[in-house]
């Protein structure tokens, strides 16, 4: 499951703030009237709540204005400042899901409910894979330009779905990558050998298998393209794909059982988890 090719493809406006993303914009709105209102009615100004959060005057003046998306701790930090009384704390959840394109929110929350997670990728690392700077370097090559501050925005959102490989009890996650992806220098040789030393860390996690599909192979079943597969805790599974601004939830029983079926064949054609570290290692030492 992967936002990049969507927040890559959405259409711009003239501030540079896709016409998807800026979806989001009526929940950071409401939450900061919301943040206002807490502080004035806790007597205070802006300089004296970012002193107390770590923030300064401007950043929280764009909290209250809905021109930046708060962050989780800010929001925790600012509701006991402001003696709120839990009312900021509610809408973090909302608020976090407004980080995201808003084709991808039911996604992202999906992602980070599942209980097994089965991603096949074909043309750029996956976002729960991707470093930082491989990231912001994607986010770059978008056309039409995207602004410095909707790439930083994007930049953390992705970052944070990195969250599920700490969580516990741990998902069981499993990805398969095409070779091709591996040998695209995307950003530059030291943001690419970064990526591949990123996925070898990745790949040793216990809950992670991590494969490649060889450029070789004579027999493909991902040849229709990427594609993921989730389950719920309930044991109900869902699809997920993406293609040039478009994404689409799979929930009938016989589509996501034939992408599961799929999924497997493409397990046992694509290279052994052990065979696939090996075969990352070798990539780094030929540059």
């Amino acid at each position: 499951m992967d936002e990049e090719r969507q927040s890559e493809g959405e259409g711009e406006g003239a501030g540079g703030v896709g016409v998807e993303y800026e979806s989001g914009a009526g929940i950071l709105h409401v939450f900061g009237r919301q943040l206002k209102l807490c502080r004035i009615r806790a007597g205070m100004e802006r300089a004296e709540v970012g002193r107390l959060t770590g923030y300064s005057a401007s950043t929280i003046a764009s909290f209250e204005q809905g021109r930046r998306i708060p962050p989780p701790r800010f929001i925790d930090q600012a509701d006991e400042v402001l003696d709120a009384g839990g009312v900021l704390k509610a809408g973090r959840e909302e608020v976090a899901r407004a980080q995201y394109p808003a084709f991808f929110r039911d996604a992202a929350r999906l992602e980070a409910e599942a209980v097994e997670l089965h991603v096949y990728e074909t043309h750029v690392v996956n976002g729960l894979l991707q470093t930082e700077e491989y990231t912001r370097a994607l986010l770059r090559m978008r056309r039409p330009l995207l602004n410095e501050e909707t790439i930083e925005q994007r930049v953390v959102a992705r970052l944070a779905r990195q969250d599920i490989f700490s969580k516990w009890p741990a998902p069981l996650l499993s990805f398969v990558l095409e070779e091709s992806l591996l040998r695209r220098p995307l950003g530059g040789q030291q943001v690419w050998r970064g990526q591949l030393e990123q996925l070898l860390l990745i790949g040793q996690k216990r809950n992670v298998e991590l494969q490649v599909m060889p450029l070789d192979r004579e027999d493909n079943a991902g040849v229709d393209g990427a594609f993921t597969v989730l389950t719920r805790q309930n044991g109900d599974q869902i699809g997920y794909t993406e293609a040039q601004g478009q994404s689409t939830l799979k929930t009938d029983r016989e589509v996501v059982r034939a992408l599961s079926a799929r999924y497997g064949i493409i397990r046992a054609q694509a290279l052994t988890p052990s065979e696939s570290l090996a075969f990352i290692e070798k990539l780094l030492g030929e540059r």
